[in-house]
C-alpha cells in the first residue's frame, strides 16, 4: 500500500531546505587625523584587528598618505564591537582616532 505525497507533508523526511543566506560583510575603516601617534595606530591593528607588524605598518600609512585604511572585513556585529573598542582605546589614550564601518 503505497502513501500519497501529502502524508508525507511537513515530516523531516521532506521539508524543503531553506536558504541560508551569507551575512553581509563591512569594512573597519580607520580615519587619519593629526593627533593621533602612528605607534598608536600600529599598535590598535596589531591588537583589535590581529594584523602583523608588517601589516600594520601598511595599514596606518594608508590611514596617514590617504586619510583612511581598511583595518578589517567583518560581518555587522564584530565590525561594530570593533569600532567600540578602538574609540575606548584611543580615548583612554587621549587620541581622537576615529573608526567607521562602510558595508561592502
Amino acid at each position: 500500500m503505497s502513501k500519497s505525497k501529502d502524508q508525507f507533508k511537513g515530516s523531516a523526511a521532506t521539508k524543503e531546505r531553506q536558504k541560508v543566506h551569507e551575512p553581509s560583510l563591512y569594512k573597519a575603516l580607520l580615519h587619519n587625523d593629526d593627533y593621533t601617534s602612528m605607534d598608536f595606530v600600529v599598535l590598535i591593528l596589531e591588537n583589535i584587528f590581529g594584523k602583523t607588524a608588517v601589516a600594520a605598518t601598511r595599514i596606518m600609512l594608508d590611514v596617514h598618505q590617504l586619510g583612511v585604511g581598511v583595518a578589517g572585513i567583518y560581518t555587522l556585529e564584530i565590525c561594530e564591537t570593533k569600532i567600540e573598542l578602538v574609540h575606548h582605546l584611543a580615548r583612554q589614550n587621549g587620541f581622537p582616532l576615529r573608526c567607521s564601518l562602510e558595508k561592502l
